[in-house]
């Protein structure tokens, strides 16, 4: 049974319209994390602002669905967005609804356990209401997630990748691998999703709905669109001298696990391994890699992993991915410094990147993590993140 409190996990959902085309996103409930300005809602905002241009800001409008029933932490919000964001709320640019309480799952602060079918239900039930308020918006709908950050005019990017698919039929464009992230609709088809959402919304988690659903409107393979145009901004988390320390983490994001990166690679003081296992938006950067090379984080104490994900190339152009490679988990270390004595395959990168669920009997008792070259690339590589899901055994 995974753990989860309702603050944390119970989300509100955002959406950002554009004249063309739709956004929505997740954000956190907690007001403390929006006063501070540390990931959710504001810094996600800020994101799409800043990430757009004068001419592409005047195609969107911002859709704020505040879930929460709690009337003071309502006015505060409100009061927190509309302090940022009056020039906008004043132009149309900017509309915040909020969701009658009635229409969600009940759930009493003292639980401290949800089930993952209470999970699926809020967050599935929080997107069937948008995307039917959504419906007669926009021409196009387009689902991101809170503590996230956008490419540079990532409006022109997605327009382009639109225009170059006419006269090809679609469903889903993808841009981005990592879960409902950047996932493009056409705005005509969000009632059927939401009728969707409703009818299963207890079954199954929102991306997988989201993928049956453009495999039963007959799009049977994926479209990704590169470069990915939004990642996770993760950096509301804690950490030291840009090594990850043990310290208190909400449970949606990537567990703090402490430990140490060694590598075979080329690198320099400025962008060294340990870049690669931080919260904040340093990297990795090597060049002319080979087969066999490797990046093996070492955790100072075994843990029991549930989720890896793996994030290789530049945001802005999707260049200096890692090309072929694979992630192995690493079991009873030895020697000094120690080194795993056994490995098993994960999973392999695809585009670079990487977002692997672990079963359970391969991640029990994990010490090493590594991301393996499976082929000789020549020029820069850039690894930006690794991030661990689990806890120490």
């Amino acid at each position: 049974m995974m753990r989860w409190s309702i603050r944390k996990c119970f989300k509100l959902s955002v959406a950002i319209i554009f004249l063309w085309f739709f956004i929505i996103l997740e954000v956190p409930e907690e007001i403390e994390d929006i006063q501070k300005g540390q990931g959710g809602l504001l810094d996600t905002l800020a994101s799409l602002y800043h990430a757009s241009s004068t001419s592409e800001q005047k195609q969107l409008t911002v859709l704020v669905h505040l879930a929460e029933s709690d009337s003071t932490w309502l006015r505060k919000t409100v009061h927190h967005i509309a302090s940022l964001y009056s020039s906008q709320i004043l132009t149309g640019q900017l509309l915040v609804i909020h969701a009658p309480s009635h229409t969600y799952p009940t759930v009493t602060d003292n639980q401290k356990e949800l089930s993952q079918g209470q999970i699926y239900s809020k967050q599935n039930i929080d997107h069937a209401f948008l995307m039917s308020f959504a419906t007669n918006l926009s021409n196009y709908f387009l689902l991101i997630e809170d503590n996230v950050f956008c490419a540079p005019n990532f409006v022109t990017h997605i327009r382009s990748k639109v225009i170059n698919r006419i006269p090809h039929t679609w469903v889903l464009l993808e841009f981005s691998n990592m879960g409902f992230l950047g996932k493009l609709f056409h705005s005509r088809d969000l009632p059927l999703l939401a009728h969707f959402l409703l009818l299963f919304h207890k079954e199954r988690p929102l991306e997988w709905l989201i993928l049956h659903f453009r495999t039963l409107l007959d799009q049977q393979n994926v479209i990704f669109c590169r470069p990915f145009l939004f990642y996770h901004r993760l950096s509301h988390l804690s950490f030291e001298n840009k090594t990850l320390t043990a310290q208190e983490n909400g449970p949606c994001g990537p567990d703090v696990l402490p430990g140490v990166v060694f590598t075979d690679m080329r690198f320099s003081g400025v962008h060294s391994p340990q870049e690669a296992y931080t919260l904040d938006e340093s990297f990795f950067w090597t060049y002319n890699v080979s087969t066999g090379n490797y990046v093996t984080m070492i955790l100072n104490h075994p843990a029991n992993l549930n989720r890896v994900q793996v994030q290789t190339g530049s945001i802005t152009d999707g260049k200096y991915i890692l090309e072929k490679g694979q992630v192995e988990l690493g079991y009873q270390p030895e020697g000094i410094p120690p080194n795993c004595t056994s490995f098993t395959l994960l999973g392999r990168l695809v585009h670079g990147q990487m977002d692997q669920i672990i079963l359970e009997s391969s991640g029990y008792q994990v010490s090493c993590v590594k991301l393996a070259v499976n082929a000789n690339q020549a020029g820069g590589l850039m690894i930006r993140h690794v991030y661990l899901w689990g806890e120490n055994a």
